[in-house]
């Protein structure tokens, strides 16, 4: 059964809401299959979808060749299939609209090179790079850890930015920090926050979440300084998370995540402006607490309070600004 009809026991809220979902992923792995079928199958249960953004996430790296240049297969499988969505024959919806690879920006000149093979496959859909930060003991060991922090990284970060491309921030809440660090080395820089900066609710964060959560918020507000710095509102459907939505047998319910996730996203958006905060599906990885019909119904429910001008924003024009995507016929 798709997310989508998982979630069918709800009206679509706003259904002329025009969304541009700027972060979603595709595969066919070990993981189960989310392919352009299954997306469709999300985006077309009731809400405005007019265009996505894949994020990289590891998939069709290339088999051979260069260890460096493999994941350009990546690029180049998105590509495909925002190719077919372009053809109309698939709805109205233009998945994969704008396209993040990855690459290791510790690669000196070889950066350069894979930039270059990345923007020659992605059709003029490319539009930056995401390496993982993510490190933390009771959720993921990074191999590198301080990896924002690196001279080598920021080599290549700085390589990234003299391109006009955006670079993707993943990392736990705990390591905002390093980020400023990066911020202020770069304070100019085209950056977004990936999933409002990575709240961890697990293992000996639970007990003490309203400390994290100020620790957090403090973080946040330093970094809602550098002009260029966007946020991303979703994520929170993670198990890392800690609300538990995963562990119930259905979907939860709008009211049920916009009740728990408001506090955070609020947060950020006071800090951040709408001009700088976007609503993400980040599925499927989210599907495991949610629907895609019930998400974004909760993200309506959050702001439901805000003008029209201000929806417009968070839902996608901060977005088609980040990524170059118009929405203009």
């Amino acid at each position: 059964m798709s997310n989508a009809q998982e979630g069918a026991g709800e009206d679509v809220l706003e259904p002329d809401l025009p969304i541009i979902d700027p972060h979603h992923h595709l595969w066919d792995d070990h993981r189960p299959r989310y392919l352009l079928d299954e997306l469709l199958a999300d985006t077309g249960g009731g809400h405005d979808i007019r265009a996505t953004v894949f994020i990289e996430c590891g998939a069709m790296y290339r088999a051979d060749g260069p260890e460096a240049m493999r994941p350009v297969g990546e690029v180049e499988f998105a590509n495909g299939i925002a190719a077919m969505a372009a053809s109309g024959r698939y709805g109205p919806t233009r998945v994969c609209a704008a396209i993040v690879g990855h690459t290791d920006l510790r690669l000196g000149d070889t950066v350069d090179q894979v930039l270059d093979a990345m923007e020659r496959a992605a059709g003029g859909r490319f539009r930056g790079i995401r390496q993982m930060a993510t490190h933390d003991p009771e959720v993921r060991v990074h191999p590198s850890p301080g990896l924002f922090l690196d001279p080598r990284f920021r080599d290549g970060f700085a390589r990234l930015q003299r391109r006009g491309l955006g670079f993707e921030a993943w990392l736990y809440h705990p390591q905002l920090p390093e980020l400023l660090d990066l911020m202020e080395a770069f304070p100019e820089a085209k950056v977004v926050l990936n999933h409002i900066g990575g709240r961890i609710g697990i293992g000996s964060y639970r007990p003490r979440i309203d400390e994290v959560r100020a620790a957090w918020a403090h973080d946040i507000q330093a970094l809602a300084r550098y002009p260029n710095l966007h946020v991303k509102l979703g994520g929170l459907g993670m198990p890392l998370c800690g609300f538990g939505f995963e562990e119930r047998g259905e979907p939860a319910s709008s009211a049920e995540l916009a009740e728990a996730w408001r506090p955070w996203f609020e947060t950020c958006i006071a800090a951040f402006g709408t001009r700088r905060s976007m609503f993400e599906s980040n599925f499927p990885v989210d599907a495991v607490s949610c629907s895609y019909r019930n998400v974004w119904n909760a993200f309506k429910r959050i702001a439901s309070g805000a003008s029209q001008d201000e929806k417009a924003d968070l839902f996608s024009r901060t977005a088609g600004r980040f990524y170059g995507i118009s929405l203009e016929t």
